[in-house]
């Protein structure tokens, strides 16, 4: 039974290992995954910028960066009214109010709902398969989460580009197989691709992620930083995933 006023049933209290700051979630719908810890840790955040986390889930990107940057504000957007729920339960379990805004809406109409050439910095860890990819999940939030089925990559970039700043960065985790799709739709929407990492499981494995930062209206010159490796050869975390999970 849940003691917690701010619990739900099913739901439960995870530790981010951060700042003491813990996260609201509950397994039987989505719970998040590595993807979005490295993405935190792949932002360059200035200190008093404004930060918007697209489809935020139940929040966990804002809720890393408000311990590992000095962001002014951060923002976060989710369609799914659960999900809406459970992130604002956490930004008040953590005190975070004064920091962190959760938003319910849709991507596709994000710059509308938030105003444009509002933000500094963007982070995003949008579905990665598109409506056609792969078996769907028979729990909506779950298939919500993981398939193109509210939002496409090409709504992500497009709002993207009309949220940032000149000059403002754009942050995502995706899969490397739509790595082209990824590099032409940036490139479409003027957020010049700059820096790149491709995540392997292991070192003899082909990579299953990819982090990509992006610049409105930048120049074209594009880092290609050494891959990241996940686990060694014992099936242990890598040391500099070790370190990400136990800053």
């Amino acid at each position: 039974m849940n003691t917690d006023p701010l619990l739900r049933e099913g739901e439960r209290l995870d530790d981010l290992q951060r700042n003491h700051l813990k996260i609201i979630q509950n397994p039987e719908k989505f719970c998040f995954g590595m993807d979005a810890v490295l993405l935190s840790a792949f932002t360059n955040i200035r200190k008093d910028a404004s930060v918007l986390d697209l489809g935020t889930g139940t929040g966990v990107i804002p809720l890393l960066l408000s311990a590992r940057t000095e962001a002014k504000h951060l923002d976060a957007l989710e369609i799914q009214p659960e999900s809406v729920d459970m992130a604002r339960r956490s930004v008040q379990w953590n005190h975070l109010e004064n920091r962190i805004t959760i938003y319910e809406g849709d991507i596709k109409e994000a710059s509308h709902l938030l105003g444009r050439g509002n933000y500094d910095a963007i982070t995003v860890n949008p579905p990665y398969m598109t409506d056609h990819h792969g078996l769907k999940n028979p729990e909506l939030p779950k298939a919500i989460a993981r398939h193109e089925l509210l939002c496409s990559l090409e709504d992500v970039l497009r709002e993207s580009h009309a949220l940032l700043r000149p000059g403002g960065h754009f942050y995502m985790v995706h899969r490397p197989f739509r790595l082209a799709e990824i590099i032409t739709g940036m490139t479409k929407y003027h957020l010049e691709p700059k820096r790149l990492r491709l995540v392997h499981p292991y070192l003899d494995k082909e990579p299953n992620m990819v982090l990509i930062e992006g610049v409105r209206d930048g120049k074209s010159r594009i880092t290609v930083e050494p891959p990241l490796i996940v686990y060694d050869t014992k099936g242990q975390y890598n040391r500099e995933i070790y370190n990400l999970y136990n800053e």
